[in-house]
């Protein structure tokens, strides 16, 4: 398991995310403006992948609040654009 997988499972990270989710009032960055105090439905997204980056992955201004549902909807988007350039279809 890369080591940066584990950092999910830390207090720091615990509590920068509920501090993200404050920050943002609770409400989805992608546009749709939906507020869900449920945090259980709420991802801290980081706006560029860290790809094990530490300083990335820590950035409180590279991190956003969004819903699980438009976080899973946008990756998905971003993984099947990317689909060419991973020699899936080669």
């Amino acid at each position: 398991m890369p080591p940066w997988k584990r950092w999910y499972k830390t207090a720091r990270w615990q509590a920068l995310r509920i501090e993200i989710f404050v920050r943002d009032l609770f409400t989805c960055q992608c546009g749709c403006g939906v507020i869900e105090g449920d945090t259980s439905k709420l991802v801290c997204d980081h706006k560029i992948p860290h790809r094990g980056d530490e300083r990335l992955f820590w950035d409180k201004t590279n991190l956003q609040t969004l819903l699980k549902t438009c976080h899973d909807r946008a990756k998905q988007k971003a993984e099947q654009s990317s689909l060419h350039t991973r020699g899936v279809w080669h």
